[in-house]
């Protein structure tokens, strides 16, 4: 039986992360991989959907007419744009490969594919495609087996006409209509990409009264109002009652608070509705290990309730996101050969969604602020004041940063909304963790023209140093408190 310093079940995002790290600390390591290296965070997820979402930005230029001049000719195939998509997804793949191909040769890990099941709490056994089963034993052990889109019981996904994001490759066309169910990131993601190219009439179905519900009313609003004027139908505060394919098309039904019932056919539906961790067939009874009672690991920064035995990914109760498990499987690692230099914190996680235009955010919005009672202090600044956005005619958009309520105003979040919108994050993020106030962002030198200059703005606006004066531009510049009431004093 060979052994191992350390197995990762699981080749996506974290778990490559945690086989990476676990080399720096010159351990030998097993990866089990059943699907492609790589996981979600390249095939059907978060790189894919991407490319698809820059391509559909690119090609939504050549139909704009109001940059000074104007493209009479171009053409539209839905073949190329997933051509594209899959070099993408392939280049990506392949340095993944490329980096498991070296150290396998240098004796450093040993990847094996097949399904991976808990014999004991050292001991996994793998089975590969031809059934064959092979045991390892390792010190210690990474769950990183990622997660799937859910499916509803009750709505027949065949990934053909009724689809999830799993399936969207899997198209031969651009629908000529198709419906979202949920309005979450991922639906709204999908909204904007197929409304971006024009080839599709979009529907939305939002069972409540705003989409992005997590995030502040400006933000859901800009969002839905773009998406309508890319000629997206929302149907706000909708209750699915019924979808199936009849005569090959999607009919649904909708009820509505009002009492309303409302009957649509299209060609084509797409339910996004959350995810849920591939937690199936581990074995993890024989390990000992405890799920929760949505099947994610209830973890103690990345440790189950059996020491040796860590959790990262999708697989955790944490945020699911390629970045935050990638930090997850490095910390992971670091807990088990030495003492990492920090713990994990979620606070100053940087997100973008990828929506009409891009939103970027760090830390608590106003709506968590507010929910958890904390006096704060906000600035907002239109992009329309920015010069790099003047310059690419792309003035839709503004900043939010929230800071305490206090004589140091330390940043509590930031919202950004607008092109290069995840280019103004980090330098907020890294304030955020070092706990530290906004008179430094205040000073820094930032590059001209630049979307970031925009944050500074908001920082000077606070103190009452800015250059754009929100006195003068007080509609869509301005600051204001809010006392732990919840009640708004504008500055």
């Amino acid at each position: 039986m060979e052994q191992f310093d350390v197995c990762v079940i699981g080749a996506g995002p974290s778990g490559f992360a945690a086989a990476m790290r676990a080399i720096d600390y010159g351990k030998r390591v097993a990866l089990v991989e059943r699907g492609k290296v790589g996981g979600a965070g390249i095939f059907d997820g978060a790189l894919s959907s991407k490319t698809m979402w820059e391509l559909s930005e690119c090609y939504k230029l050549t139909r704009n007419t109001q940059l000074g001049y104007t493209v009479y000719d171009s053409e539209l195939s839905f073949t190329s744009v997933m051509n594209q998509t899959h070099r993408a997804v392939v280049e990506k793949h392949s340095q993944i490969k490329q980096q498991i191909a070296y150290f396998q040769k240098s004796g450093q890990l040993q990847f094996f594919k097949g399904q991976a099941k808990f014999a004991s709490p050292h001991e996994v056994d793998i089975t590969n495609a031809q059934g064959q089963v092979q045991t390892i034993r390792a010190d210690n052990i990474v769950m990183a087996v990622g997660s799937r889109p859910r499916y509803l019981p009750h709505i027949p996904i065949d990934e053909k006409i009724i689809l999830t994001s799993d399936g969207v490759s899997g198209l031969s066309e651009f629908p000529k209509s198709i419906v979202i169910l949920g309005a979450g990131v991922i639906g709204c993601e999908f909204a904007t990409i197929f409304s971006n190219f024009g080839q599709t009439k979009v529907f939305l179905i939002d069972k409540e009264e705003r989409i992005l519900p997590f995030e502040d009313e400006d933000i859901s609003h800009t969002v839905a109002a773009n998406l309508e004027r890319n000629g997206v139908v929302i149907h706000h505060g909708a209750s699915l009652e019924h979808m199936d394919v009849v005569n090959g098309q999607v009919e649904y039904v909708l009820s509505f608070k009002d009492g309303r019932r409302e009957t649509h056919t299209v060609e084509k539906a797409l339910i996004s509705v959350g995810r849920v961790s591939n937690s199936e067939n581990l074995g993890l009874q024989a390990a000992g290990v405890q799920l929760n009672d949505r099947g994610n690991i209830d973890d103690e920064h990345t440790r189950s309730n059996v020491p040796h035995i860590y959790a990262v990914g999708d697989f955790t109760a944490d945020i699911a996101l390629v970045n935050v498990g990638e930090l997850e499987g490095r910390h992971a690692v670091e807990r088990m050969f030495g003492t990492p230099q920090r713990q994990l914190v979620y606070e100053n996680i940087s997100t973008i969604m990828f929506l009409n235009p891009e939103v970027a955010s760090v830390g608590l919005n106003e709506t968590q602020a507010r929910k958890k009672k904390i006096a704060h202090r906000v600035a907002v600044m239109n992009y329309r004041y920015v010069n790099r956005a003047i310059a690419m005619s792309k003035v839709d958009g503004f900043f939010k940063l929230l800071v305490t309520d206090d004589d140091e105003m330390k940043i509590l979040g930031m919202r950004v909304m607008g092109n290069h919108a995840s280019s103004t994050i980090m330098a907020v993020a890294l304030m955020i963790s070092m706990d530290i106030g906004i008179s430094h962002l205040a000073e820094l030198i930032f590059p001209h023209p630049s979307i970031p200059e925009g944050i500074q703005e908001c920082a000077r606006m606070l103190m009452g140093t800015s250059i754009v004066k929100p006195e003068v531009f007080n509609l869509d510049v301005r600051c204001y408190r809010v006392d732990v009431q919840g009640r708004v004093i504008h500055l």
